[in-house]
């Protein structure tokens, strides 16, 4: 049996839902926003290219390394995408990754209330010893909030991959452990009242 298992997990305002191919329409809709796609630095399909990676993401749930989520409003729209990846089953580690929002909700309490979904699962229902966040090290915007969320920089991997491009990527990695997610959680919390 693999682990972790397909789940949706619901809040106020967001529910992630098992990532499927009848999310497409409304995933390339949102990568279309404002030429979303075109960010340099973190990877979102062309709109066309949605299906692709729909399909690219379920094969990875398929061997295993992957658990991706559509994320929905609550009425049911699909406005972005957003993983456990490189998955440990045998140390039970997950890194929380590969996650884009469409522009109208990003830095939004959807956004706050996915992670803190999917942080609860990882600690409370999966038992994981951590969970990891990556990014490039130039996305200031995706490092400030991973580091509002409370992980620590565990370090930068330099020259660690190639961008669509063929240019060097240097990706930064940041983790929360298990005795950190209460006040990790807290901090959560705390937002998604603040911001009401």
């Amino acid at each position: 049996m693999s682990w972790p298992l397909p789940v949706t997990l619901t809040g106020t305002y967001a529910t992630l839902a098992p990532l499927s191919r009848e999310h497409g329409p409304d995933l390339a809709e949102a990568a279309a926003e404002d030429d979303l796609w075109k960010t340099w630095y973190t990877s979102i399909p062309k709109p066309s290219a949605v299906p692709a990676e729909i399909d690219r993401r379920l094969d990875l749930q398929e061997k295993g390394s992957m658990l991706p989520f559509a994320v929905l409003t609550p009425n049911g729209k699909a406005v972005g995408m957003t993983t456990y990846m490189n998955i440990d089953p045998v140390h039970k580690r997950v890194e929380i990754g590969s996650t884009w929002y469409r522009k109208a909700v990003q830095r939004t309490r959807l956004n706050t209330e996915c992670k803190r979904m999917l942080l609860a699962h990882a600690f409370e229902g999966l038992d994981c010893i951590a969970v990891e966040f990556r990014t490039h090290f130039m996305n200031r915007q995706s490092r400030a909030a991973i580091e509002r969320l409370g992980a620590k920089l565990d370090g930068v991997l330099r020259s660690h991959q190639r961008t669509a491009d063929g240019a060097l990527r240097d990706t930064a990695v940041y983790s929360i452990l298990p005795h950190e997610w209460p006040a990790v959680k807290a901090g959560l919390d705390f937002r998604l009242v603040e911001t009401r």
